[in-house]
C-alpha cells in the first residue's frame, strides 16, 4: 500500500492499516513536519476514536501538558461550551453536565441520538490538541507499527491499470501498489493526476493566523471580537491572533507571510494601533469550499483535505478527515485481506461524502454569520436567540462535533452510530470499550446471556471479537455489533427476540462471508 501526505489523515489511514497486518509506505512532499500553526483542537468523538486505537495515554500526556500552558483556569479541562460563528453557546459548562446528561436520557435526537435505547452518554468532551503535536504522536505510532514515511518525496506519476497503482517520485524511484491513498492536501497532487474533479465555491475573505508578540496590545480585545472591519480572535494560547477580512481572497496565496502583513491586518480588523514585534509562525486561509466528485476512481482514494476542503470555523477540518481515515482504514484492509470484495470501498464515499458536504455547508452558514454587514449583523442577532432554544443547541452541538453521524437510516436510533461505551462488566471486572478494540476486529457484544447471538458469528471469529458480558450504559440494549471504526452495524434489545438473520447479513456486509 502507498500513502501519499504524511500529515494526521494519511499518518491516521497508515496506522489504520498498519494495525491490521498490511505494509504500508508513505510518501511525504515536505521533508520535516511543518509548525505553521494550523488546527488547536480535536472534538470529542476524534478523541474516542484515538483512544481506540490504542493513543488515550498519548493523547492525555499531551493534554496535560498542553492544558497547563493555558493562561486562565491552567491545569483545567475547558468544558464542553462550543460555538458557532463565534457566538459561545453550544453544549454545556462543567457545572451543567448533570442536568445534560438528564436531557440525553429523555430526547431521542440528543447528543447521541439514542434515547429510545436508554442510552445516556454525551462522550468525550474537546481536547486542546495543535496539529503539529498530533502529528507527531501518529508519526509515532506508524514507526512502532513497522511502517515506512519517506519525507522530501513528492508524487509526480500516477498510472491506474486495472490491476494496480503505479507511483512515480520526485526521487526517481517507481512504487507499485494494489491501493493508493492521496492524503496529501487541499491542492492533492493525487487528485489532480487521479482524475477526481473538485467542484465548490470561489474564496470571498482572507484570514489570517499567527503566532505573534506584540507591543501596545493592552486595548486589544480577548476572545472573538467582530467588528465593523471583520473579525479578531486573540488567544486561547497567549501570541496567537487570527483575522478574518471579507474583501476577497489574497492577490498571493503563495507568497511568504510576513510580519508586517499580519500587523497591517490587526489594525484594520482591530483598530488597535498594535505592533508585530516578533512572529514565530503565521498562515493564511480562506472560505474556499470544494469536495471531490467521489472518493474513489478506480484503485485510487481520496482522505481529508484532498477530498473536501473549507474555512476552518468549528475546527471541523482535522476531524473530518480523521473521521475518513478511519472509516477507510479497516475496510481497505479487508478486501486487500481478501475478506470482502471491493464493493466494501463503494460504502467509503457513500458515508464520508454526505458528512464533508454537511461540514461545507455549515462552514458557509458560519461566514455568512460572521459578516460585518448590517444585515449579517441582525440574522447574527436572531441566531443567537435560536441558540438559545434547546432543540437548536442540541442540533448545531451535535453537528459541529460530528455527534450526529449515522450511516444508516431507519431501524434502531443506535444504528449507524457511533457506539457509546456500554459500561461492560465482564467475569474479570469492568471493561472498557477501548481496551477491546485495539486489534483491530469488530466486536459483537452480547450482554444478555443469549447463545444463539454467540454462535451466529462463530464463522467471523478471525474478524469479530464475541464478547460476553452485562452492560451498564445502554438501557435496553442486549447486543451490538460494531464495526472497526466503532459504528454500530446491528442491535438488539429488549422489546423483541434478536434478529438473527439480520445479524447474519450484517456480519456478512461488513466482514465477508462466513468461514
Amino acid at each position: 500500500m502507498v500513502v501519499v501526505g504524511g500529515g494526521p489523515v494519511g499518518l491516521m489511514v497508515a496506522g489504520e492499516l498498519l494495525v491490521r497486518g498490511v505494509s504500508v509506505t508513505v510518501l511525504e512532499r515536505l521533508a520535516e513536519p511543518s509548525e505553521t500553526i494550523k488546527a488547536g483542537s480535536i472534538s470529542g468523538r476524534t478523541v474516542e476514536l484515538l483512544e481506540r486505537a490504542g493513543l488515550g495515554a498519548g493523547l492525555a500526556e499531551l493534554e496535560r501538558r498542553l492544558v497547563a500552558a493555558l493562561p486562565v483556569r491552567s491545569g483545567v479541562r475547558p468544558g464542553l461550551r462550543g460555538h458557532f460563528a463565534g457566538i459561545f453557546k453550544l453544549g454545556f459548562a462543567p457545572d451543567e453536565l448533570p442536568a445534560a446528561m438528564e436531557l440525553l436520557r429523555l430526547r431521542p435526537r440528543g447528543l447521541v441520538a439514542a434515547g429510545e435505547a436508554g442510552v445516556a452518554s454525551i462522550g468525550r468532551p474537546m481536547m486542546i490538541m495543535p496539529q503539529l503535536e498530533l502529528e507527531r504522536l501518529l508519526g509515532h505510532w506508524v514507526d512502532g507499527l513497522g511502517g515506512t514515511v519517506r519525507r522530501g518525496v513528492e508524487v509526480t506519476a500516477v498510472v491506474d491499470d486495472g490491476g494496480g497503482v503505479t507511483v512515480e517520485s520526485s526521487d526517481g524511484d517507481t512504487l507499485r501498489a494494489r491501493y493508493l491513498v492521496g492524503c496529501d492536501g487541499g491542492r492533492s497532487t493525487v487528485r489532480r493526476l487521479a482524475g477526481f474533479a473538485f467542484p465548490g465555491t470561489a474564496p470571498t475573505m482572507t484570514g489570517h493566523q499567527a503566532i505573534v508578540e506584540l507591543a501596545g496590545a493592552a486595548d486589544l480585545p480577548g476572545g472573538w471580537t467582530r467588528t465593523d472591519t471583520g473579525l479578531l480572535v486573540n488567544g486561547p494560547f497567549p501570541g496567537r491572533v487570527l483575522t478574518v477580512e471579507f474583501d476577497g481572497p489574497p492577490a498571493d496565496r503563495d507568497a511568504p507571510v510576513t510580519a508586517a502583513e499580519v500587523q497591517a491586518s490587526l489594525r484594520r480588523v482591530s483598530g488597535v494601533p498594535v505592533t508585530v514585534t516578533a512572529m514565530r509562525t503565521a498562515t493564511r486561509f480562506t472560505d474556499n469550499a470544494r469536495l471531490a466528485d467521489g472518493y474513489r476512481r478506480g484503485r485510487v482514494l481520496l482522505a481529508g483535505d484532498a477530498a473536501h476542503v473549507h474555512s476552518p470555523f468549528g475546527g471541523q477540518g482535522l476531524n473530518l478527515g480523521l473521521g475518513d481515515a478511519a472509516n477507510l482504514g479497516w475496510k481497505l484492509a479487508a478486501v486487500l485481506a481478501g475478506d470482502a470484495g471491493e464493493s466494501l470501498l463503494d460504502s467509503y464515499t457513500a458515508e464520508r461524502h454526505p458528512v464533508a458536504a454537511r461540514v461545507l455547508a455549515n462552514t458557509r452558514a458560519q461566514l455568512a454569520l460572521l459578516r460585518p454587514d448590517p444585515q449579517s449583523g441582525a440574522l447574527r442577532a436572531l441566531f443567537a436567540e435560536l441558540m438559545d432554544l434547546e432543540q437548536v443547541n442540541w442540533h448545531l452541538t451535535s453537528m459541529l462535533g460530528g455527534l450526529d453521524v449515522r450511516y444508516a437510516t431507519g431501524g434502531h436510533p443506535l444504528l449507524g452510530r457511533f457506539c457509546p461505551d456500554p459500561g461492560l462488566v465482564t467475569a474479570d471486572g469492568p471493561v472498557p470499550l477501548a481496551e477491546l478494540t485495539l486489534d483491530g476486529r469488530g466486536l459483537l457484544l452480547e450482554m444478555a446471556g443469549d447463545p444463539a447471538v454467540v454462535a451466529a458469528a462463530a464463522g467471523h471469529a478471525d474478524r469479530v471479537r464475541v464478547i460476553s458480558a452485562r452492560a451498564s450504559n445502554v438501557g435496553a440494549v442486549t447486543g451490538l455489533l460494531v464495526r472497526p471504526d466503532g459504528h454500530v452495524a446491528w442491535v438488539a434489545d429488549r422489546t423483541a427476540p434478536a434478529d438473527l438473520d439480520a445479524l447474519s447479513t450484517a456480519l456478512t456486509t461488513w466482514f465477508g462471508p462466513a468461514r
